[in-house]
């Protein structure tokens, strides 16, 4: 499993946190460590994330890449399954649906590593996609965070913005292909626009 925790049969790891806190980082590491080890490995990512290296790879902020399986659902990954992969992993899981629960659920009970990253809250700072339950259920959970670009803070929310203002709270949750960008920000730098137009703390 993640380093200093031993399990035997299967289980499962969830690494969550805001955008640039190093999620995809770390999944890589402990993929690029299961292959070093001679596990047979199976890497999956959200066909939402199409950044920097495209559908086919996984992608880091800091330019490390892998080979990936593109799906969009957990009906797709459980179809596309290696009978032979002893570890399955999942970038960009908060964009599956809530059927990936009981899908890495069964894996693990089959004797798999399932070793999961996402995003854990949305640009609310609300829980993100099936994120809360799969922490609930997972043996090992790293939850890592980013810098705040405002203070300095260690950032635990998505701060979306839409011509360089912070978004609106009725926004959809996801926005595919929206002239929009993120940033890291701690709870004290994070604000959304209400529906009265007043930037509001999320407290």
């Amino acid at each position: 499993m993640s380093d200093g925790f031993i399990a035997t049969g299967g289980w499962i790891e969830v690494i969550a946190g805001v955008m640039f806190s190093g999620k995809s980082e770390e999944l890589m590491r402990r993929v690029r460590r299961a292959t070093i080890a001679r596990k047979r490995v199976q890497l999956f990512k959200s066909h939402l994330d199409d950044r920097y290296a495209g559908l086919h790879r996984v992608s880091s902020h800091d330019g490390r890449t892998h080979e990936a399986i593109p799906i969009d659902s957990s009906a797709q990954v459980a179809q596309r399954i290696d009978a032979m992969a002893q570890v399955i992993a999942i970038d960009e899981v908060q964009f599956l649906d809530s059927g990936i629960v009981a899908l890495v659920t069964a894996l693990a009970e089959k004797g798999r590593r399932v070793i999961l990253a996402g995003v854990d809250t949305d640009f609310r700072g609300e829980p993100f996609g099936a994120m809360p339950q799969l922490m609930a259920v997972a043996e090992s959970v790293t939850k890592l965070h980013a810098i705040c670009v405002v203070c300095g803070n260690p950032a635990s929310r998505n701060q979306r913005l839409i011509d360089g203002e912070p978004a609106r709270w009725d926004s959809p949750t996801i926005m595919v292909g929206a002239a929009q960008s993120y940033e890291a920000r701690c709870r004290a730098c994070h604000v959304v626009l209400r529906d009265d137009r007043q930037q509001v703390l999320l407290m």
